[in-house]
């Protein structure tokens, strides 16, 4: 009995101390954490249209080019590549380095990434019967019956054909919809993943229970080394599923979490001072990055084709009154604490080239001009109906009572969020709020949406604004390639927006990351994305 006894207290002991070994070992890692309350469905970086998806994409894979913080493109899986003269002819030479995340779909563990993997990959994404979001993104480049012009000159070598030029093609090729995956990783009948989540990126799956948890660890082959350290430098990535933003950024405050993006609006009053500074009393605990973020928020107007001469002059008149009638500092002062800049220019936002620098081809708040439309074209007698929804009600609720101080019949339509998507989509909104967040880094992205042949259904241009002399001078940019005259051609196009005003540009947007303190290198862009590759965290 007494040995026994003993034998029981030893391996209770064993046990304990394995338990704190166990312990010390995981509070060691180095794991950062943070929460996404829209959740994540998919890790297929086909389907990567919202930052979420694009977030964790990020960590799992790579391609051809990335973006810095300063939106330049530089290398990645392709080391260099050139670009003929007549802008139709990309030639991409891949790093001989990179090889796909260890996983069991591959006959000996891993591979390396070859030419065929870049084929393979984006002839995925045109595919019809994968349904990408992303297809988009190589509208510009030559197909061959069903398959894109694109060949490989050796297994390291890839050249692509475009149709026409297009200069914001490389930048395209940064997205997360232009991932390079292994053709292991899919099923021979189906585009879709058959369970594996396989790239190359500095991190890998681990595990994932819907709705709770995505863990993602260190890839310990991963090509990029920077001063003699091999990326990325923490052992994992946690991300949680909160849905409520309340418990979440009580979780952030108690430190559970490293890292929150944006604010909102219940809790931006604790953290942030009425000039858009963090508070005193969180600032030995937490610092926040801060920069302008590409994405233009607005509202905008349908024009009706069918107008007559007359009409068409009382709308426009309207829509340069609303322009006129929003005081947009105070609106970004007491609804979002200083945050953003001011919408005086035109759609381009600040911080991307081709942005007016100053309000000569925007509107100011004017109340004199306002009342002098308003008399000469008798817009009272015009009923005004803004469509929003819930998460934009209180900057909606501010243009209604900015327009009711001068009179003009002003009412609110709160739609769901998926109905405002799909009757802005078929013109059945006058009136309607919107943001548009840029894709890639360039002033195209965001004239896309006046340009005659996107007028929805068929693409972005809600407003159905239409200018041949806006349509001839987009043409004529897209077969440019000297950046500063195509940058000009862009003020231009700009300055032809804002004449007509089928927008009311509200403020360009700011990106705020809440960092705790002893989170190093996390650094931001103007795009939000989350790189993890160089960030470190000290005990």
């Amino acid at each position: 009995m007494q040995n026994l006894r003993f034998l029981v207290f030893l391996l209770m002991l064993v046990s304990l101390l394995s338990c704190t070994v166990r312990q010390d070992t995981e509070e060691k890692r180095k794991i950062f954490r943070y929460n996404e309350s829209a959740g994540i469905t998919t890790l297929d970086p086909a389907f990567a249209r919202d930052l979420p998806h694009i977030w964790v994409c990020n960590q799992l894979y790579d391609g051809l080019v990335s973006l810095d913080e300063k939106l330049e493109i530089r290398p990645a899986i392709a080391k260099r590549w050139s670009v003929s003269e007549d802008g139709l002819t990309y030639t991409f030479w891949l790093r001989k380095d990179v090889w796909f995340q260890k996983n069991s779909v591959f006959k000996e563990k891993t591979r390396k990434v070859n030419a065929q993997d870049v084929i393979f990959s984006f002839n995925r994404i045109i595919n019809p019967s994968l349904a990408s979001p992303g297809s988009w993104i190589f509208n510009s480049v030559e197909r061959y019956g069903d398959q894109l012009a694109i060949k490989a000159l050796s297994d390291s070598v890839v050249q692509i054909k475009l149709s026409q030029a297009f200069p914001p093609f490389l930048g395209m090729l940064s997205m997360a919809y232009a991932s390079i995956l292994p053709k292991e990783a899919f099923d021979e009948r189906e585009l879709k993943f058959n369970g594996q989540a396989v790239g190359t990126g500095p991190f890998q799956f681990q595990l994932w229970k819907e709705g709770v948890k995505l863990v993602l660890r260190r890839n310990p082959t991963y090509f990029m080394v920077e001063e003699g350290r091999q990326l990325p430098l923490i052992d994992a990535v946690s991300i949680n599923f909160l849905a409520d933003k309340q418990i979440a950024f009580m979780q952030f405050i108690k430190g559970k979490l490293d890292f929150m993006s944006g604010i909102d609006a219940r809790y931006k009053d604790e953290l942030l001072s009425k000039d858009g500074k963090l508070k005193k009393k969180y600032a030995d605990q937490i610092y926040l990055l801060r920069e302008p973020y590409l994405n233009t928020e607005y509202l905008g107007f349908f024009i009706n084709r069918n107008w007559s001469d007359k009409e068409a002059t009382r709308q426009l008149a309207l829509r340069k009154a609303v322009n006129y009638a929003i005081d947009r500092e105070k609106m970004l002062k007491f609804l979002r604490n200083g945050t953003g800049k001011a919408g005086h220019a035109g759609m381009i936002p600040f911080g991307l080239p081709g942005h007016a620098k100053s309000a000569d081809i925007g509107y100011t708040y004017q109340p004199d001009s306002v009342k002098s439309l308003i008399m000469k074209h008798k817009l009272v007698e015009l009923p005004i109906t803004l469509s929003t929804t819930a998460d934009y009600l209180d900057l909606s609720k501010f243009v209604q009572s900015s327009l009711k101080d001068f009179g003009l019949s002003a009412s609110l339509e709160v739609l769901p969020a998926a109905n405002m998507r799909q009757f802005r989509a078929n013109g059945s909104l006058p009136f309607f709020r919107a943001s548009w967040v840029g894709d890639y880094p360039d002033a195209e992205n965001y004239l896309s949406l006046f340009y005659g042949p996107n007028a929805s259904p068929n693409g972005p241009n809600y407003t159905h604004f239409s200018s041949e002399e806006f349509d001839r001078l987009y043409e004529q940019s897209m077969r440019i390639t000297n950046d500063s005259i195509r940058f000009s051609l862009y003020k231009a196009m700009d300055s032809l927006i804002m004449q007509e005003a089928p927008v009311v540009v509200l403020f360009y947007d700011e990106v705020l990351r809440f960092v705790q303190k002893n989170i190093q290198g996390l650094g931001s862009n103007p795009v939000n994305l989350l790189d993890l590759r160089r960030v470190d965290i000290s005990p």
